[in-house]
């Protein structure tokens, strides 16, 4: 019997291994997708994966589903390591009834996250399916309810990431969707709620699967996709780099590396970023690299809201994030999208332990009937709220423009900025000098027999008082004004200072941000 029930176990864990069978395998390949079993090869550690339920089965006896049993029922669970650190995983597999979800492969998955929640490691789900098992009814709409409440527990204790390999419609997005970043693969991977023919019926608009849902498409206009790849390795490979900027968990530091990049490195290139004309925009990508460490920018989200620059670095080896204005892009102004972008990309670095590096040149909110009449205030509000909120240690550079509200938005020193620098360039005020002089002046202007002469003067004379950095420092609101070539060795020196920093929120359940 032991002998039976050996040879049993091997014939049982072979079909497991087998999916759907070689044909389906066939045209996964041929679709350029790999396999489920062969994403994790790619994406662990060589010889690390070790299998959770592999025996599992649908318990489904309806329209045929008796007979159409494969162990693993079309989810592969587990965990292994990713630069030799722990990671769980599961691994949807088109192959074996289209990726479907089932109650008892909804019930692996919640299983290997709540294993992940138990040992503080992070959680990576694989998206390829069909969606909900029809066969099953709401025995599937529940099952993905599971997995949604276990997506919202761990939010903030782990992190969770969702690579989007194929498919993934109606209920099954919003797994994806309340995890901490989204990976996309173009040509291959596509996201929406309802899919092109109920669009068809409902609204009448033709529409093709990767325009409503497609990689390009959530990458660039809906920002639900972090990250766009180009296939399948792209994307596993992209998965290990994000985690490598990442703690397992809430309680740990994020990892380091080491440094190779002389700490006191002075780029003199910096000095001649900034025009000489305010109002001509300039890269800030060319500043960032020449202040983290080499080669170590990991932008995220970087065709949706470009105004803004959100991306994880390092410096001196350690984790950091940045959010930038970016001027080459509506000036860097702040906008719905921007503000939206921002915000969930602090918050996120606030939840696991990683110190903010925010660099300044915003001009203000943009204006408009779009923006105010679609929530520019309270979407504004939200990366107001997580800046106020966020105790991770907040350095601050501002590199040109810091007008009006969103100096303070943009981690000032008044909502808790631990260290925040300007450079010689910077002009901090209420707005720029020429709409500040129209209105301070307007009757004189109005009166005036030669008023642009009188407007000339003064414009001058307000950027004699604001179009500096020195009034902010004077008043304590900026720590020290520092030379460009300066700006990688003051924030190296701040992170170490702030290493140790302890800061908390008052004792609240949660709070209720702007919507």
């Amino acid at each position: 019997m032991k002998e039976k029930n050996r040879i049993e176990t091997r014939r049982r864990i072979e079909a497991a291994r087998a999916g759907g069978g070689e044909a389906r395998i066939d045209r996964q390949h041929s679709a350029g997708k790999l396999t489920a079993r062969e994403r994790i090869e790619v994406l662990l550690d060589e010889g690390t994966f070790q299998e959770m339920d592999a025996l599992v089965t649908h318990r489904c006896n309806d329209f045929g589903m008796a007979e159409r049993k494969v162990p693993g029922d079309g989810v592969v669970t587990g965990w292994g390591e990713v630069d030799g650190r722990r990671i769980f995983l599961y691994s949807q597999d088109f192959t074996v009834e289209g990726g479907s979800l089932s109650a008892t492969n909804a019930a692996k998955i919640c299983k290997v996250m709540e294993m992940a929640l138990k040992v503080g490691a992070p959680m990576i789900g694989l998206n390829d399916s069909g969606g909900a098992r029809i066969q099953e009814g709401v025995a599937s709409l529940g099952g993905y309810a599971d997995i949604f409440l276990r997506n919202t527990l761990a939010s903030g204790v782990i992190p969770q990431l969702s690579g989007i390999l194929g498919p993934c419609a109606g209920g099954a997005v919003y797994s994806p969707a309340l995890t901490d970043f989204v990976f996309m693969v173009d040509g291959s991977s596509y996201m929406f709620v309802t899919g092109p023919n109920v669009v068809k019926t409902v609204t009448h608009e033709e529409v093709t699967q990767e325009q409503l849902g497609g990689a390009s498409t959530h990458s660039s206009k809906s920002g639900v996709s972090h990250f766009r790849c180009r296939d399948d390795r792209h994307c596993l490979e992209e998965i290990r780099d994000v985690l490598s900027y990442l703690p397992s968990n809430n309680l740990e530091s994020p990892p380091e590396r080491e440094c190779t990049d002389p700490i006191d490195r002075a780029d003199p290139e910096l000095t001649t970023i900034i025009p000489d004309h305010r109002e001509k925009p300039y890269d800030m990508h060319e500043v960032l690299r020449r202040v983290i460490d080499q080669d170590s920018l990991l932008e995220v989200q970087p065709e949706f809201a470009r105004n803004i620059i959100t991306a994880f670095a390092r410096m001196d080896g350690k984790s950091v994030g940045i959010v930038a204005n970016q001027p080459s892009v509506l000036a860097g102004c702040l906008d719905i999208h921007a503000s939206v972008k921002a915000a969930r990309f602090v918050r996120f670095l606030d939840c696991f332990n990683i110190p903010i590096i925010t660099f300044v040149d915003v001009p203000g909110f943009l204006p408009g009937t779009d923006q105010e009449w679609n929530g520019i205030i309270s979407n504004g509000a939200k990366l107001l709220y997580a800046y106020c909120e966020a105790t991770v240690p907040k350095l601050t550079v501002i590199t040109r423009k810091a007008y009006g509200g969103a100096y303070d938005v943009m981690s000032s020193k008044h909502i808790r900025g631990d260290l925040n620098f300007a450079w010689p360039s910077a002009e901090i005020a209420v707005m720029g000098a020429p709409g500040a002089v129209e209105i301070l002046f307007r009757k004189e202007l109005a009166s005036a027999e030669n008023p642009e002469e009188i407007a000339t003067a003064r414009t001058e004379e307000y950027e004699g008082l604001f179009a500096n950095p020195f009034t902010a420092a004077e008043r304590g609101y900026i720590d020290a004004v520092i030379e460009e070539p300066e700006t990688r060795s003051r924030l190296i020196e701040g992170l170490r200072l702030l290493a140790g920093k302890r800061d908390q929120n008052p004792p609240k359940k949660h709070g209720n941000g702007p919507q």
